[in-house]
């Protein structure tokens, strides 16, 4: 009798040791000292999942999403999608794969042209990659309208013409009219009304079943991330502290940062009473990162090794990494 081995998962990207710093200069030009906006951030993506990204403003979600994209350079570190080093491709190499990975933007307005009705600026991709011709563009994007709940008449109107839910539909049309494998989202719900909010995550979630699509989803709201999530990576302070499948990361937060997290979620349920974790102290400056373990100057665990020895990225239990001395 024969058996069969399971081949494991192969990831659609794989993030390695991704930095990003940014150099603070004098009037002379000279370089004094670096912003280490991401620091030595790794994780894995895998086809048709949502991986969550949150924390704080000003702990470098948005700067890793658009560094994997390579809208900024990276310093340091490799973006592996489909066999290739995203980071090690010239601009001519990269420009076909940015077919296949696409962002959707924090604020709907700024990243649609004014001047442009809604659908040259859709039509605008295609044309950059040599698709189709005109009416193959036309209808594609018409299809792509519908897809997202838009109107085909929406077609021929500017961007002031709607709504903020409406501009972030077509923001998510514009990354769709290039049939991408991966999408991140840049805090895409977090300048809507709670009740666009909804609408908006559950398109995504329809949408994603339906065309097979993977996201990168970038939100400081850690309940509007558990909701659309397969799993969820914790940032502080430009560093990964925490990564773990949605269920075992909200039933077994093992992080202090992520029990404050998750202790500000108000209640959902008749009776439920949580242990709200408070953290004092403002966010440590990314100019001057604290020695030892980043999180030390606010946990409220804080032993003598965490001020000096930075803590390892351990697997404490499957698919459950925490960098904390507790674990």
């Amino acid at each position: 009798m024969t058996m069969t081995v399971q081949q494991p998962r192969r990831p659609l990207l794989e993030v390695k040791g991704v930095k990003k710093y940014f150099p603070v200069k004098s009037p002379l030009g000279a370089t004094l000292q670096q912003v280490r906006a991401v620091n030595d951030i790794s994780f894995n993506m895998y086809e048709g999942e949502t991986f969550g990204v949150v924390g704080e403003s000003g702990c470098g979600k948005s700067t890793m999403g658009r560094t994997i994209l390579r809208l900024t350079e990276p310093t340091e570190g490799q973006a592996i999608f489909q066999n290739k080093d995203l980071f090690g491709l010239s601009e001519r190499e990269m420009k076909p794969m940015r077919q296949q990975l696409q962002m959707v933007f924090q604020d709907p307005y700024s990243s649609l042209n004014p001047r442009k009705r809604i659908g040259a600026t859709l039509e605008e991709p295609m044309i950059i990659h040599r698709m189709g011709n005109k009416r193959e563009r036309t209808d594609k994007v018409m299809e792509i309208l519908q897809k997202v709940g838009m109107n085909a008449d929406q077609y021929y109107r500017y961007p002031h013409e709607f709504s903020g839910g409406q501009r972030q539909r077509i923001g998510l049309a514009r990354a769709l009219v290039m049939n991408p494998k991966l999408i991140i989202c840049d805090e895409p719900v977090s300048a809507l009304d709670v009740s666009i909010q909804s609408q908006i995550i559950n398109l995504m979630q329809q949408l994603q079943r339906e065309l097979k699509l993977t996201f990168l989803f970038i939100a400081h709201d850690i309940s509007v991330v558990r909701h659309i999530s397969d799993r969820i990576g914790v940032m502080y302070l430009g560093q990964m502290v925490e990564q773990a499948p949605t269920d075992k990361l909200i039933r077994t937060p093992l992080h202090p940062y992520t029990q404050a997290l998750l202790s500000a979620v108000p209640a959902t349920k008749p009776n439920e009473v949580r242990e709200r974790v408070i953290l004092k102290g403002d966010l440590p400056s990314p100019l001057n990162p604290p020695a030892g373990c980043i999180f030390h100057t606010r946990c409220p665990y804080v032993m003598d090794r965490c001020k000096t020895e930075a803590p390892l990225n351990k697997e404490v239990t499957e698919g459950h990494f925490v960098s904390c001395h507790l674990h």
